[in-house]
């Protein structure tokens, strides 16, 4: 494993990490020396945390649903407890449904906001807690290009990714005085399972689109003409985790090859 030791000593934990992003994401910060707490909502994340040990890294899994306090509350704890602090939290864990408005349920609506937005500020709130005794901490949130420009069938995940930078500016102005940085980041389409589901709903609702050829015509209409991949983004969130990022906080940061460029 390439280890960089920018992160070393530090303790990372990331929330969504058993694929996609969030796997990215652990596997980076560990690579670079940190501690990392890989957690999610399902068994998974021990196959993630296993293969960081296997390559020499450090990791601890832990099952959390961040829609629950109990539960956000008990992973923080676990994670000070077992390794003696809390420097990053990378609010990562996500979920979108498609639906037309008039099949949108009221559960689907719910749900996407209590994981993406509600989510989001528990484990800030938790998390903040921990580096606000430390007098340091980084909070990273997850948002989307829907926090830019919401998009057709998916109202509830425009409204929750949008959510995200509101909290984040709002945590960014409070911590400030407390030496916790607060940024948010909006990934374009990265190649994983969630644009897998995204490219066949969407392909089914906007016409008779074969798998993979949605996605392919709007990777087509990105300068840079590809998708990303979750090393795109954990380059990023690495970055705002660091020393050098010591003066940026309150900011969202687009990670979509020119996708958008505001």
């Amino acid at each position: 494993m390439k280890n960089l030791d920018r992160f070393s000593g530090k303790v990372v934990v990331v929330t969504g990490a058993s694929r996609g992003i969030g796997e990215g994401i652990a596997k980076r910060f560990a690579q670079e020396g940190a501690s990392v707490v890989v957690s999610a909502d399902e068994p998974r994340v021990g196959q993630v945390a296993e293969a960081i040990l296997s390559a020499g890294g450090k990791a601890m899994p832990v099952i959390c649903d961040v829609t629950d306090k109990a539960s956000v509350e008990s992973l923080y704890a676990q994670t000070a407890q077992h390794f003696g602090r809390v420097d990053v939290s990378v609010q990562n864990a996500g979920v979108i449904t498609i639906a037309r408005l008039p099949e949108l349920s009221e559960e689907q609506w719910d749900k996407v906001m209590a994981v993406n937005t509600k989510g989001v500020f528990l484990c800030c709130q938790a998390a903040a807690r921990y580096m606000m005794s430390q007098g340091s901490g980084r909070l990273i949130n997850t948002a989307s290009g829907q926090a830019r420009q919401g998009f057709i069938y998916t109202p509830h995940y425009a409204a929750s990714k949008m959510g995200v930078v509101g909290i984040t500016q709002s945590l960014a102005k409070e911590l400030a005085s407390h030496g916790i940085t607060v940024n948010a980041f909006c990934p374009g389409i990265i190649d994983t399972e969630m644009w897998a589901y995204n490219d066949r709903e969407w392909g089914r609702l906007l016409g008779d689109y074969r798998p993979g050829e949605l996605m392919q015509e709007w990777v087509d209409g990105i300068p840079m003409k590809r998708a990303g991949v979750p090393a795109d983004i954990a380059g990023l969130v690495a970055f705002l985790a660091s020393e050098d990022a010591s003066y940026i906080t309150g900011q969202t940061i687009n990670v979509d090859g020119g996708l958008f460029m505001s």
